[in-house]
């Protein structure tokens, strides 16, 4: 199914390259591709995982998921709902992913690395709240 779709992409017009929604995914499988570099601890990755996380509203995107998740578990427990639990992911990684698709236009960490990444999600939802890191990076 990617294959179809990156071959779709492929055959865009080169006068609508640039900012069309074909043309923002065709990029993302590209990114896709990239390697990340070997890290052997938390410590070793949080870095790397700022740096690709600069463009302030994915890190408003990746707040607001983050946020959420939290929200949504803390509701799923008060209320004893568990059915609300489903949801986590798709708050969670759905802001997150459309911050790396359409505004970093990077490779989520979640793939190669998916616990220090969701480790650091909560890192930099931590450093933002206390005000360590800015929602507006300065490059």
């Amino acid at each position: 199914m990617l294959a179809g779709l990156y071959n779709i992409c492929n055959s865009e017009p080169p006068s609508q390259k640039g900012g069309s929604f074909l043309y923002q995914v065709k990029h993302f499988l590209i990114m896709a591709k990239k390697t990340v570099p070997h890290f052997n601890s938390l410590q070793e990755f949080y870095p790397y995982y700022l740096q690709e996380h600069l463009n302030p509203v994915s890190r408003r995107l990746h707040f607001t998921g983050t946020a959420l998740v939290m929200l949504v578990l803390i509701l799923a427990v008060v209320t004893q709902t568990w059915w609300l639990l489903w949801f986590i992911p798709l708050v969670g990684y759905g802001f997150a992913w459309v911050g790396h698709a359409f505004f970093e236009r990077n490779k989520p960490a979640t793939f190669t690395y998916p616990f220090y990444s969701l480790a650091s999600d909560f890192l930099l939802f931590r450093d933002l709240l206390i005000g360590k890191e800015k929602f507006k990076h300065l490059r």
